[in-house]
């Protein structure tokens, strides 16, 4: 959680969601298990600096309702004794991401464009040398 003076005011953004890493997909078939990922609810798939992230928006059942704060926080995992106020969701505003699919849909539409253009441009570039020679 952020500082104790920005605590008070938040509703513990950064306890509603975890995000976990996830292998740079390369093929067809990587992109399509995240395209699986997307199917389900509440679930989205992030490139951030490069690096891949499935985020899965589930709150902490450990937040409380009234006043957002931690039941346990004196017990709480020391991933969240490491969050750090400068990574604070409430103080930081938007993200920039490079990419950000929310559906299963727009991830169909990304290996299309990815692949099957590509193989467009591909079959053109060799039709037209075979015409030059």
């Amino acid at each position: 959680m952020a500082e104790k003076g920005q605590c008070h005011k938040c509703t513990g953004l950064c306890c509603r969601y975890f995000a976990l890493p996830i292998e740079t997909p390369e093929t067809r078939a990587d992109y399509d298990d995240i395209r699986w990922y997307l199917c389900h609810e509440d679930i989205t798939v992030f490139v951030e600096k490069g690096d891949w992230y499935l985020n899965v928006k589930n709150k902490c059942r450990h937040l409380s309702e009234k006043g957002h704060t931690c039941l346990i926080y004196e017990r709480r995992p020391e991933i969240c004794r490491k969050y750090k106020h400068v990574d604070c969701d409430f103080t930081q505003g938007e993200y920039d991401y490079e990419l950000h699919f929310t559906s299963d849909s727009q991830m169909e539409e990304y290996i299309r464009v990815k692949f099957d253009n590509n193989v467009k441009e591909k079959r053109k570039t060799r039709k037209s040398r075979g015409r030059k020679a």
